[in-house]
C-alpha cells in the first residue's frame, strides 16, 4: 500500500461536490479536503486564469486509475489535471485507517 496526495482543480463548487460524493462513495479516497483558488495557467499558447474549487485528496497509488476514471465522468474540463504526490510519512494510525476504509490488501 503507496498512500499519496492527490490534486485537482474544479471548475466550481458543484462539480467539486460531484466528484467528491463519487470518490468516496466508492471508497477510492478516505478525505477530501476543498478549498476555493484562483489559477493562472497556459492553455493553447495564452496565458489564463480562472477561479477554481481545488480537492485536496487522501488515498493509495493503487487506486489512481480508478480514480482518474471516475473524475473523467463527470469533470467539465476535456484535460483535467490529477496529480499525485507520495506519503513519506504520516501520523500514528494514518496507514491503519486508509487499509481499513479503502479495503486495501496487503
Amino acid at each position: 500500500m503507496n498512500p499519496v496526495v492527490l490534486f485537482l482543480t474544479c471548475a466550481d463548487e458543484r462539480e467539486a461536490d460531484e466528484i467528491t460524493d463519487a470518490l468516496l462513495r466508492k471508497k477510492l479516497v478516505v478525505c477530501i479536503k476543498k478549498t476555493k483558488v484562483e489559477s493562472s495557467f497556459l492553455f493553447k499558447g495564452k496565458t489564463d486564469a480562472a477561479d477554481e474549487v481545488l480537492l485536496i485528496m487522501d488515498s493509495v497509488e493503487e487506486k489512481f486509475k480508478e480514480i482518474e476514471k471516475e473524475v473523467r465522468k463527470i469533470h467539465s474540463y476535456k484535460t483535467f489535471v490529477l496529480l499525485a504526490s507520495p506519503i513519506l510519512k504520516a501520523s500514528k494510525g494514518v496507514r491503519k485507517w486508509i487499509k481499513k476504509e479503502i479495503k486495501i490488501r496487503d
